[in-house]
């Protein structure tokens, strides 16, 4: 089943078009090269189902890329099926497992109460509607599902974002938008909760990769299917001086001492289970054993 790609209206954040074009574009070569951030990223994701005691037979691997975690989620959960879904009908195209679907995570196909789990590795920073794909991911969930998520934050790729500011505030005198809008903890943390997750926990990783060159990291952008989809872009490539200005920018600031340059993506894993009544429960509201009166009195020295 294919679904379209979704560009609700209104003021969009992402443009849903793009970012299947990219992720088309990057999927032949995806396996190999490009797709190291999201095997480590998938790698620390599912080892936390370690921490679970429990067996998740039906699952969704969403936004599968090529196909990275279907393995290891085969391996560490032994599920009896995973469905491996993404936007990109060309990334689908290239997982492995049987049971494969295109699917926008913004237009969920998946019927209500059905899913044990849904995992979902750096896809989920793309979605322009995330408290409406949360609410769907939620509601496919049976009760006491989990959704296990990791998606990039704020201060992903910073160092980028810092040096063409500086470049083409000289250059140009302004500055667009070349690094796309992440959320942060607090952030998603807010959201797990009034999407109607219980337990939700948000918390948040650094992976550094270094390069030998800012080209050599747009280009491992692009090979992710990571390039900028925010609809506010540039249309066209930056101006050869502003994009070597900003280079020479990148390595000055930043650079070590061997002179390569260091890329950080923040990773943000998120936490969250559909309600079930066997569920740990906060205290009722009164129900301390303390007093208030008694909590403000002055300690005795």
């Amino acid at each position: 089943m294919t679904q379209r790609a979704a560009q609700p209206a209104g003021a969009a954040v992402f443009d849903r078009v793009a970012v299947r074009a990219h992720r088309d574009r990057a999927a032949a070569g995806l396996a190999g090269h490009g797709d190291f951030l999201v095997r480590e990223v998938g790698e620390r994701l599912v080892g936390r189902l370690e921490d679970v005691k429990r067996r998740f037979a039906r699952v969704l691997d969403l936004g599968c890329h090529s196909g990275q975690l279907g393995p290891v989620l085969r391996r560490q959960a032994a599920p009896d099926l995973v469905i491996e879904a993404d936007l990109s009908p060309a990334m689908v195209a290239r997982a492995s497992g049987p049971a494969r679907l295109v699917a926008d995570e913004e237009w969920l196909p998946i019927r209500a109460d059905s899913l044990d789990l849904v995992v979902s590795a750096l896809s989920l920073h793309w979605v322009n509607d995330l408290p409406g794909a949360l609410v769907q991911i939620r509601q496919a969930l049976k009760p006491d599902g989990l959704l296990l998520a990791a998606m990039l934050g704020g201060e992903t790729l910073f160092e980028l974002r810092e040096a063409f500011l500086q470049a083409e505030a000289g250059q140009e005198g302004g500055v667009r938008p070349h690094v796309s809008p992440f959320p942060d903890v607090q952030t998603l943390g807010a959201l797990l909760q009034r999407t109607g997750f219980a337990l939700p926990v948000v918390d948040s990783d650094r992976i550094t990769v270094t390069y030998e060159s800012a080209e050599a990291l747009m280009h491992d952008l692009r090979a992710m299917g990571e390039a900028n989809a925010a609809t506010g872009r540039a249309r066209h490539f930056a101006r050869r001086a502003t994009f070597r200005a900003a280079a020479d920018r990148y390595g000055e600031t930043f650079g070590g001492a061997d002179g390569r340059i260091p890329a950080t993506f923040q990773v943000l894993y998120l936490t969250g289970w559909r309600p079930h009544e066997s569920q740990q429960q906060p205290a009722r509201r009164g129900s301390g054993i303390v007093g208030l009166g008694e909590a403000l009195r002055p300690c005795e020295r």
